[in-house]
């Protein structure tokens, strides 16, 4: 199976488990019941299956009415190479394109992970106060006060790594629930006064390497933020495997898709 297939299959079937479907034609929205906008979506309901270009328009407007009817901005992620037009036929009808962002695979075998340096510790979250801590730090990292992820147990649905430096929760990342031996690593940040110390990096190759081993996955992806992330990602092992289109309707959170 083509790599930006498998990807955008996984992600419609991780994303599924804690998220109502509307399939509407070729679209499908993935709509949350926690109302912070992130958690929603829109992706493509069929990857590697060829759409009607037609359909598109009804479609679209379809799923419209169900983000609007449960108060939701309407974002969408597609993957290019599984579905090929369908981001620019989304832009023809309105939407905005924030963001075409290489897609970073890697593979356990090509997992980079360094020793840390004194002072360092990585902790895999186990409970609702660590999850609270990594949401600080997130919220730091991010400016924003909208961080509102919640502790769950069960690895394989997801999990993150807290970095602490002299005890201070200062970076964290997260794995999102493994479908298909396939994993996105996501909520990379680091708090203001620690950046620029590798714990970016360290609190990826973590995160991945408690996903390889301890979720059950085989294949993790990202999409860096920018050229800065994209160089953390592949020291630690990542590489350049597809494209990721970050889309949205005009007048919400672009910025935050960028």
């Amino acid at each position: 199976m083509e790599i930006g297939v498998r990807i955008a299959r996984a992600q419609l079937s991780g994303l599924a488990r804690s998220r109502r479907q509307v399939i509407v034609g070729p679209l499908v929205a993935m709509l949350h019941d926690e109302e912070a906008w992130y958690l929603s979506t829109m992706l493509a309901a069929e990857p590697g299956t060829p759409f009607e270009p037609e359909e598109i328009p009804e479609s679209l407007a379809i799923v419209r009415k169900a983000f609007a009817a449960e108060g939701r901005w309407l974002s969408a992620e597609i993957v290019e190479e599984a579905s090929p037009g369908l981001a620019d036929l989304l832009v023809a009808n309105g939407m905005t394109i924030a963001a075409r962002r290489p897609l970073l695979l890697v593979e356990p075998e090509d997992l980079l992970v360094t020793k840390l340096p004194t002072g360092v510790t990585v902790e895999l979250i186990g409970s609702d106060a660590e999850r609270a801590e990594a949401n600080a730090v997130a919220a730091d990292a991010y400016e924003t006060e909208d961080v509102e992820f919640k502790y769950q147990p069960v690895l394989a649905d997801g999990g993150a790594v807290l970095v602490r430096v002299d005890g201070v929760a200062v970076a964290t990342a997260a794995w999102t629930a493994v479908a298909d031996g396939v994993t996105e690593v996501a909520g990379v940040g680091t708090i203001h006064s620690y950046r620029r110390q590798g714990l970016a990096g360290i609190a990826t190759a973590y995160a991945t390497q408690f996903a390889f081993e301890q979720a059950g996955a085989s294949l993790a992806w990202l999409t860096p933020g920018d050229d800065g992330a994209d160089r953390v990602y592949r020291r630690v092992g990542y590489a350049p495997q597809a494209t990721a289109v970050h889309l949205g309707d005009p007048g919400g959170h672009l910025d935050a898709l960028r």
